[in-house]
């Protein structure tokens, strides 16, 4: 992590988000893009498919290891710091669904495993073992809208209508995993 350390100059940052924007945009999933994104700095093996508007790493592109045969769906986030440098590695043929955020540490390495599968929507801070597949938990109600947002006079009058939702009696009793309003 040599580089990370040293101070970049302003030309090489103006340059490294240039060439980030326009992997974000132009076409060439498996040619250009992963091509821009190797003029930047990241490690990127062969076969590689990046999706549109894929956000790699921008300070410290260097950080990030895409190893051959890995799929990036569009809108994906890979992040290698948090307060300064840690890495990011996605290991062979590893698959990573649509707006996932991937995101590592100062320090930290985090790792896709091989032929892991990661699914749309995402959000990944630790290790996704090897040949895993994993999914965003399910979303669930938890509250009721009594002011619907689109039409409330303010962000606090929402607020304000929400009603949180409860555990019924049976829940307390360990009977039933149902909620009520």
């Amino acid at each position: 992590m040599a580089q990370t350390d040293i101070r970049k100059s302003l030309i090489s940052r103006v340059l490294n988000r240039a060439l980030h924007m326009m992997a974000r945009v132009l076409p060439g999933s498996r040619s250009l893009r992963p091509f821009l994104h190797r003029l930047r700095g990241v490690s990127i093996g062969r076969n590689v498919f990046i999706g549109d508007d894929v956000y790699l790493e921008n300070e410290y592109p260097g950080c990030v290891d895409i190893e051959d045969e890995v799929e990036i769906g569009l809108r994906s986030v890979i992040i290698a710091h948090l307060r300064g440098p840690g890495r990011v590695v996605i290991k062979r043929a590893a698959w990573i669904g649509a707006c996932c955020v991937i995101s590592s540490a100062k320090g930290r390495v985090l790792t896709i495993g091989e032929g892991a599968v990661v699914g749309a929507g995402s959000v990944i801070t630790s290790d996704v073992p090897a040949f895993a597949f994993v999914k965003p938990a399910a979303p669930q109600q938890v509250a009721t809208v009594a002011v619907p947002l689109a039409t409330a006079p303010s962000y606090m009058a929402f607020l304000r209508g929400l009603r949180p939702m409860r555990p019924a009696a049976s829940v307390r009793d360990g009977t039933s995993p149902k909620t009520v309003a």
